[in-house]
């Protein structure tokens, strides 16, 4: 059915006169091809890509409410009609529907004949004649040059108009497709796809770890296909069982039916099968909770030790930078890993920052607090340098050959200056304080900026 909707759209497209997609030419501007296609299954979805593939402006209708969100989501327009009607039958295809809903959909593609270039049906009920969907009233609505393609044509087809097997021409130029070998007109493609149905059939069959192969009466597929088995007919299968009811305990009930006096059949009724339950749904809560109990545990185990105030402050704004660092990166796809290490420059420059403060302008590191943080400024050092390279190189990827060239590294030049000015001063010890402050501002200010 995939390879009929595409083959379809293939034929529409050599019978029509125009351009599938709009042109923009000195000669003169050619609007798109506006494309209908009923019913929305697997073939009518297959017409639907391929058509807007190719350029065109497509809509579609089906009966079915569920097939609205697979329409629209290729980008093609889903009509439908005002009457309130829902068209799911059985094995996805669509049901016969009443009188007045047929009115409305009459009434609709009257209208869509009147705007469309190419209609493309698609709509098959099983066992039943295909239905009636275009009148030849609405192919004569039709413009001269459009085309109408019926899948339907073996089951005696959607159009009025539609000879099996042909290509007619009508009165008012609109040419009229009835294949019947849509798919046999893409034949190589067809049969790798059936053969490789048909594989996948057979090895569903079997298993090859074990090396056994059975034939499962509870594999739908395989009980739908079995016509004889043990010098027995199996076909046709049984009715598929009703479909049980999502409403809540509906699948939980058990016959009350006992017998007095018979213990066997009260143990045969309670043997009944029940379906299987997954983690109750307060599992996951409970681990959520039990973990943020630790966490204030915790909290409070340290609070009860008496530490400095100052040591609580500093856990603190490090508790608080490593969360939202975490949710800063983790929140990032990715593909978005290069371009945010321009933004994590910003970070690991307030991050030097504060090492450099806490080293107290040593040239060596006198303590531990000293130590780490002069281990936070070689790791931001890198970060910063890595970052400024990979920005660079991203940058570069996107510069065509006629852009002017960039001297962004002249920004250095008033930075060494600042290095010039401010670090002799800061380790003869001469620098006053609000020069430090200041000197940090301006760090700051060009990180973030």
């Amino acid at each position: 059915r995939e390879l009929a909707g595409y083959r379809a759209i293939v034929e529409a497209a050599n019978a029509f006169p125009r351009f599938f997609a709009g042109q923009f030419t000195m000669a003169g501007n050619v609007p798109p091809a506006k494309v209908l296609v009923v019913g929305a299954g697997v073939a009518g979805l297959a017409a639907i890509q391929t058509a807007k593939n190719m350029g065109a402006i497509v809509r579609a209708f089906d009966v079915r409410a569920a097939a609205r969100e697979q329409v629209e989501s290729m980008g093609a327009e889903f009509l439908q009609v005002v009457v309130e009607e829902s068209g799911e039958g059985e094995g996805g295809y669509a049901k016969e529907m009443s009188p007045e809903f047929i009115a409305a959909e009459m009434e609709l593609f009257a209208k869509q004949c009147q705007e469309c270039d190419i209609v493309v049906t698609t709509a098959l009920i099983p066992g039943r004649p295909a239905p009636k969907l275009i009148k030849k009233e609405m192919v004569e609505l039709m413009r001269p040059g459009s085309v109408t393609v019926d899948l339907a044509a073996e089951a005696g087809g959607n159009v009025e108009t539609t000879e099996p097997g042909k290509v007619i021409r009508t009165k008012n130029g609109v040419t009229c497709i009835g294949y019947t070998d849509l798919p046999g007109r893409c034949a190589a493609q067809s049969s790798t796809l059936f053969g490789n149905n048909v594989a996948n059939f057979i090895l569903s069959m079997g298993d090859a770890k074990e090396g056994r192969f059975e034939i499962r009466h509870d594999d739908e597929a395989v009980r739908g296909a079995l016509v004889t088995q043990d010098l027995q007919t199996m076909f046709p299968p049984p009715a598929p069982k009703p479909k049980q009811s999502s409403k809540p305990g509906a699948n939980n009930i058990i016959s009350s039916v006992s017998k007095a006096g018979s213990s066997n059949d009260k143990d045969e009724e309670a043997s009944e099968e029940t379906p299987s339950k997954g983690p109750p749904a307060w599992l996951g809560d409970a681990k959520s909770a039990t973990i943020f109990g630790t966490f204030l545990a915790l909290m409070c185990v340290i609070g009860a030790a008496g530490p400095p105030a100052e040591a609580i402050g500093i856990v603190s704004a490090f508790s608080l930078a490593c969360i939202v660092g975490y949710f800063a990166v983790t929140g990032v796809t990715a593909a978005l890993h290069s371009p945010l290490m321009s933004v994590t420059n910003a970070i690991s420059g307030m991050t030097a920052i504060g090492a450099l403060e806490l080293m107290r302008g040593g040239l060596t590191p006198t303590g531990t607090a000293a130590t780490f943080a002069a281990a936070a400024v070689a790791m931001s050092a890198v970060n910063i340098v890595g970052g400024f390279l990979m920005t660079g190189r991203m940058l570069d990827m996107f510069r065509r050959p006629d852009d002017p060239p960039s001297y962004s590294k002249l920004l250095m030049v008033p930075v060494l200056g600042l290095m010039a000015f401010y670090i002799p001063r800061a380790a003869a010890g001469v620098a006053a304080g609000a020069l430090h402050e200041t000197v940090a501002l301006a760090s700051s200010l060009c990180c973030v900026g």
